[in-house]
């Protein structure tokens, strides 16, 4: 049996924590031959909501699960951690400006990263999930002078995979057909699907779909696919955003040879400014992304991709205070 790692999910009542929390518990995430150890932190007022989820988790009796440390002490939380899964953050309430929301937020990532600098493993890798993600991300990233850049990330996964399924339904295949495709930006709605390099059982995409359907029923669809969810479920999407969050992280730890879409921090890849949490396809060895180089990239996806970097200048601006 390998040494046990451990793992802080925030927002750990919420309900995308619960859908992640049962599956990495029984190896979903980082293989069925490495025992966890699961951190959960919530607000006090959550505490409750939570102790039933670590009642359940206690009742699966999963072999991996090692223990399970229930909290509302950031020191605690992250202590020790070797991955973290920052899911929580506060939601977008009734007359919240943008501006209002990154700045709530703000308060919490950079508390949590100080926490990462502080008390995780100096090994640790970061996926933020909670939104605004990208921007959250910078913010723990920053907050974190002694952890590399290169350790913290935000969540497109979700993004990618919708991308690849509507692909995959417009063409009546399955998605493991289909290889190559883009998430770039910021994972919000100035986010760019891009199928220009996609192939579809190695043949290109564009030559199998008009670019009619891409500009207005492809690109419009993954970028509002979470509101559209909202809006006839009533809530945001929990099981699809765990899943891809464990797709995430098990391909960062394990690698991949095939395109996957992160939010990383720029290296001046493709003319986007450095250091801005922006998505990008990337690769994965031995731990470590690499961003995809010299993809030709057309004028429309250039202003679609400057378009996304500058919404995500334009949140940095709004919290740069909070960093001083």
């Amino acid at each position: 049996m390998k040494k046990p790692v451990r793992i802080v999910i925030t927002g750990g009542a919420g309900q995308i924590a619960y859908a992640l929390a049962f599956r990495i518990a029984a190896g979903e995430m980082l293989g069925t031959d490495q025992p966890v150890i699961l951190h959960l932190l919530e607000i006090p007022n959550a505490l409750d909501a939570l102790k039933g989820i670590v009642m359940e988790l206690e009742d699966c009796a999963y072999p991996l699960l090692q223990d399970i440390v229930m909290t509302e002490e950031v020191k605690v939380a992250f202590t020790d951690v070797d991955y973290a899964l920052l899911v929580g953050a506060r939601p977008r309430g009734p007359g919240m400006e943008r501006n209002d929301l990154l700045r709530v937020n703000g308060d919490i990532f950079t508390v949590q990263g100080k926490a990462l600098n502080e008390y995780a493993n100096p090994r640790v890798k970061v996926l933020v999930v909670g939104n605004p993600a990208n921007t959250n991300a910078y913010i723990a990233m920053q907050s974190a002078p002694n952890l590399s850049p290169q350790q913290f990330s935000a969540m497109t996964r979700l993004d990618h995979n919708r991308a690849v399924s509507q692909l995959a339904i417009k063409l009546g295949v399955p998605v493991t057909a289909i290889n190559q495709v883009i998430i770039w930006g910021n994972h919000s709605a100035t986010q760019y699907p891009d199928i220009n390099h996609a192939l579809v059982h190695n043949q290109s995409a564009l030559a199998l779909v008009d670019q009619n359907w891409i500009n207005h029923d492809f690109i419009p669809s993954v970028q509002q696919r979470g509101a559209a969810i909202i809006n006839i479920r009533g809530k945001s999407s929990a099981a699809s955003a765990a899943f891809a969050a464990m797709a995430h992280l098990r391909d960062w730890v394990s690698g991949t040879d095939a395109w996957v879409s992160m939010a990383v921090p720029s290296d001046g890849s493709y003319g986007i400014a450095e250091k801005l949490i922006y998505s990008f396809p990337v690769t994965i060895k031995d731990g470590e992304y690499h961003i995809v180089p010299a993809l030709e990239i057309n004028e429309l996806s250039h202003a679609r991709m400057q378009a996304s970097q500058q919404e995500l200048e334009q949140e940095r601006a709004a919290i740069t205070d909070l960093l001083c």
